[in-house]
């Protein structure tokens, strides 16, 4: 019988296009799984703990396998081995053996992600953040993003057509934080909508603007009708996902 096992990864999106394969495509699950299947010398095939959308970064990202390979058991010769293969844009920080019923989606707690706002014109942040011009009023975006918490259902934020069986989700935290040339905003739920996150990002900034209102805000969650846009891939990052295992 096969051992199942949880690996931990970061990678850098901008030159894939998610995480989960697609036809014709370069994706991180795609390259991971060749990779996995060239060095343990078996078919690999991995189960990621959710879909991340081109270009979108992540920093810490689970999947889990199956192998048969005993040489897993020391994973510091196997992560050397596969970061040797790997695209530079992606990296294996850990393998730890699991349970046969553990799954990278379906046993997650809860993510974190970050969304990264550039205030100035920074080549190195590009890829990174969003650059915005202007002023943001913080106090408002902080005000609506603790409206969040007592929010359930968020189809105002959700991507039409994506085929999920509901729109619930509880998030426990949310918060922006002001770095002077830079603003990040961090949010932590049980589960995540696709482009969830951006649409909240791209509705903060309207309100930032003094766009929409408060007030016009809590309307449309509660009419579920959308209000915002949907803010760029390349400021998204996911920091961590949390199991009843130690992954860290």
């Amino acid at each position: 019988m096969k051992q199942r096992y949880f690996i931990r990864i970061s990678f850098k999106g901008t030159n894939f296009h998610g995480w989960q394969i697609q036809p014709r495509a370069v994706t991180v699950q795609g390259t991971l799984n060749k990779v996995l299947s060239t060095v343990l010398r078996e078919k690999i095939e991995t189960t990621g703990a959710g879909r991340t959308d081109t270009g979108v970064h992540a920093k810490f990202f689970v999947a889990h396998f199956d192998s048969n390979n005993k040489q897993l058991d020391n994973d510091s010769s196997i992560i050397y081995s596969l970061n040797s293969l790997l695209s530079p844009d992606i990296s294996v920080n850990k393998i730890i053996k699991v349970s046969g019923d553990d799954h990278a989606r379906f046993s997650a707690i809860s993510r974190t992600y970050e969304y990264h706002i550039s205030r100035i014109e920074n080549p190195f942040e590009k890829e990174f953040s969003w650059y915005i011009y202007g002023a943001l009023d913080i106090e408002k975006m902080n005000e609506a993003a603790r409206l969040l918490e007592n929010i359930n259902d968020f189809t105002s934020f959700s991507k039409e057509h994506s085929n999920v069986k509901t729109n619930i989700c509880n998030i426990s935290f949310a918060r922006w934080d002001d770095y002077g040339d830079k603003l990040i905003f961090t949010i932590k739920a049980d589960r995540f909508l696709r482009n969830m996150v951006r649409a909240i990002v791209g509705t903060m900034i309207k309100i930032g603007r003094n766009k929409i209102m408060i007030s016009e805000f809590k309307k449309s969650v509660e009419k579920k009708t959308k209000k915002g846009f949907t803010a760029p891939a390349q400021g998204l990052i996911l920091t961590d996902i949390e199991y009843h295992v130690n992954i860290n």
